[in-house]
C-alpha cells in the first residue's frame, strides 16, 4: 500500500504526479463481434431511455516475461511476452494471472510511476496451496505486466506459505512488506521484506529481514489464528501502529502493535475492537476518510474531523464487513459511529463474491482504491480443468457518505471510461402496454447498458392490478417469470430471440407495511444458455 508520513505526503504527491506516463501499447485481443439483442417488455405504457456503450476491444489482461530495468523503465518492456487468453471463460477486464490459483490481494501501492498489485498465488496449480506473493505492475490499473513472484516460502518461518500482508512506506519513501508466514508446524508468524534495489520501479526482488520472524503469536492466542498485518500508520508521537487479526476462543478481535522502527514490535494492552462469538478475523484494513468529498487520505492522516474505517474479513462466513468510527490514539480504541451496526453483521463492502479486500492510498489521483478477491463459484474440478481459479474484482474508489456519515460510497475507478467506444442510444421512447422494443445497432463483445424508466403513479398501478404495494415477490430460481406490482426490472443475460433461454439478473421494488420502499436484487439461472443478451422490464 502506498503510504508515507504526513510530513512527506505533499512533496511526494508533486513528485509522483509528474512521473505518470504510459507503457508501450500492448497488442489487444479484438472482441469477437456478437449481436446483442435488447428487449424491453412492459405490461403498461411508460417512457424509456436506453443507452448502450460498446467497449471497443478486449483488454489483454496480462503480459508476462523477464524484462530488465536499465534506467528507462520503458526500454526493455518489449521483452515481455504477451499472453492472450484462449479459454472462453477468462475475463477481459478483471485482473487475473495467466494460469493457476489466486486469492487475496496483498500490498497494493503506487511506486515510481507504477501501480503494484501483489496477490496470493499458487505457481504450481489451480488449487489453493503453495502460496507465494504473485506480483504485477500497471500504469493505469487496467493493463498489467505480470512479473515473477515477489516472495516465496523458503525459510523455516514461511516454508508452509507466504500468506497475506500489507505494504508500508518508511519516512524515506522506501516500501516495506509485512506479511504472515506459515511455519512447518502451522504456526503463523509475522515477517518483513525490503526491496533489494529501491531504484527499480518494478521492485522485482525482495529480501527478507534477518530478524524474521518479527512477531509470534501472543499468550492466549492459538498459533493458527494470528495473521495478516495491516498497513502501518503513525500516531502523534511518531511511533507506528499495525493491527493483526485473531480470535481468542470464539471472540474475534483486532490486536494492535506499536513500534519505533517498523522492525521491533510490542503488543498494546488494549485491542482496537472485538466482538464476542464472532470467530476468526483476517485481512484487517484500517484507514482514515475525509469528512467531505471524494479525496482519499494517507493512512497516517489524523485530525479532529477525520474518522476511520475498520474492515474485517470474517472467516466464518467469508464476507467483508466494515464500520466508520472514531479512533483514539491513546487508548487504541475504535468506536463505530453507528453503535447498533458495529463492525460485523452490519455494513458489507459487497454482497457478492468479494472477500479479503485491501485498500491503498493513490497519491497520483489522491483517492483511496479498494481491491477485493472474487473466488467465483466453480468447483475445484472445474478450476483444474480450466487451468486457473479466481480473479480480482474491478478496483473501486471509496469515500465517506458525508450525508449519513456512517457508511462508504463506492464507484469503479474512472480509468474504465477509457475503454468505451461506440454509443447507441434511444431517448424518450414511449412504449405501449405489452409492446416489445428491439434496440438495433448494438454490436460488440462487451457492453455497458444504462436504462431509465419513467413510470406512472404507483397508486394507480396498484389500483389497476388490484394488488397491494407490499405484495410478496419470489426472488428464487424461476422468480423472474413472476410479476410484482413493480418488477422485475433487469437484464436477461444470454437470451435467445424467443426468450426461451436466458439468465435473468433482476430487481424489484416493494413497499413495506410502514410505507417504506425497498429494492431487492435477484438472479434466476433456471433457463441458462449461451446465446445472446437481452434487457427485460416487467411492470
Amino acid at each position: 500500500m502506498d503510504e508515507s508520513s504526513p510530513d512527506l505526503q505533499s512533496q511526494q504527491d508533486e513528485d509522483l504526479e509528474g512521473s505518470y506516463s504510459k507503457l508501450p501499447a500492448f497488442r489487444r485481443k479484438q472482441a469477437t463481434v456478437s449481436s446483442f439483442v435488447f428487449y424491453v417488455l412492459c405490461s403498461l405504457g411508460l417512457l424509456i431511455c436506453v443507452e448502450v456503450i460498446i467497449f471497443s476491444r478486449f483488454l489483454l489482461p496480462l503480459a508476462v516475461g523477464n524484462a530488465s530495468y536499465s534506467g528507462d523503465r520503458r526500454s526493455n518492456v518489449s521483452d515481455l511476452i504477451n499472453l492472450e487468453p484462449e479459454a472462453p471463460f477468462r475475463t477481459s477486464f478483471h485482473f487475473q494471472p495467466p494460469k493457476n490459483w489466486m486469492n487475496d490481494p496483498n500490498g497494493p501501492m503506487y511506486y515510481k510511476g507504477f501501480y503494484h498489485l501483489f496477490y496470493q498465488y499458487n505457481p504450481w496449480g489451480a488449487v489453493w496451496g503453495n502460496l507465494t506473493w504473485g506480483h504485477a505492475v500497471s500504469e493505469d490499473l487496467l493493463h498489467w505486466l505480470d512479473l515473477e513472484p515477489a516472495l516465496k516460502g523458503d525459510q523455516w518461518y514461511d516454508v508452509g506459505g507466504v500468506w497475506s500482508g500489507s505494504v508500508t512506506f518508511r519516512l524515506d519513501g522506501t516500501p516495506i512488506i509485512l506479511y504472515t508466514g506459515l511455519a512447518e508446524d502451522l504456526e503463523q508468524t509475522q515477517n518483513m521484506a525490503v526491496p533489494d534495489d529501491a531504484s527499480d520501479p518494478f521492485l522485482r526482488k525482495w529480501v527478507k529481514s534477518s530478524e524474521n520472524p518479527l512477531l509470534r503469536h501472543p499468550d492466549g492466542v492459538y498459533k493458527e489464528d494470528f495473521r495478516d498485518p495491516s498497513t502501518a500508520w503513525q500516531v502523534e508521537d511518531g511511533s507506528w501502529r499495525i493491527t493483526i487479526g485473531t480470535q481468542v476462543e470464539t471472540d474475534g478481535m483486532a490486536l494492535v502493535y506499536k513500534s519505533r522502527d517498523l522492525l521491533h514490535w510490542e503488543l498494546e494492552k488494549n485491542v482496537l475492537y472485538t466482538i464476542p462469538g464472532s470467530g476468526m478475523w483476517e485481512c484487517l484494513d484500517f484507514y482514515p476518510v475525509a469528512p467531505t468529498g471524494r479525496r482519499g487520505l494517507d493512512t497516517s492522516t489524523r485530525g479532529p474531523s477525520v474518522n476511520h474505517v475498520l474492515k474485517v474479513s470474517s472467516y466464518n462466513d467469508q464476507h467483508d464487513y466494515y464500520a466508520v468510527g472514531s479512533y483514539n490514539e491513546v487508548t487504541q480504541a475504535f468506536t463505530p459511529v453507528n453503535q447498533e451496526l458495529g463492525v460485523l453483521y452490519g455494513l458489507q463492502y459487497d454482497y457478492g463474491k468479494f472477500y479479503a479486500s485491501k485498500s491503498f492510498y493513490d497519491p497520483v489521483k489522491k483517492r483511496r482504491i479498494l481491491w477485493g478477491w472474487s473466488n467465483e463459484s466453480d468447483t475445484e474440478a472445474q478450476d483444474i480443468a480450466k487451468g486457473w481459479a479466481s480473479l480480482q474484482a474491478i478496483p473501486r474508489t471509496v469515500w465517506l457518505d458525508s450525508e449519513l456519515g456512517d457508511n462508504l460510497i463506492q464507484a469503479p475507478i474512472e480509468e474504465l471510461k477509457s475503454l468505451r467506444g461506440v454509443k447507441v442510444s434511444k431517448a424518450e421512447v414511449e412504449l405501449e402496454a405489452g409492446s416489445i422494443l428491439r434496440i438495433e445497432g448494438s454490436y460488440g463483445g462487451q457492453l455497458d447498458i444504462e436504462v431509465t424508466f419513467e413510470y406512472p403513479d404507483v397508486s394507480k398501478v396498484a389500483f389497476k392490478y388490484g394488488r397491494p404495494l407490499d405484495d410478496p415477490f419470489d426472488c428464487s430460481e424461476g422468480g423472474s417469470a413472476q410479476r410484482g406490482v413493480f418488477g422485475p426490472f433487469g437484464l436477461l443475460v444470454m437470451a435467445d430471440d424467443a426468450l426461451q433461454e436466458q439468465t435473468a439478473l433482476f430487481f424489484y421494488i416493494s413497499q413495506s407495511k410502514d410505507r417504506q420502499w425497498s429494492t431487492y436484487f435477484c438472479s434466476d439461472q433456471s433457463r441458462l444458455d449461451q446465446l445472446f443478451v437481452g434487457l427485460l422490464c416487467y411492470i
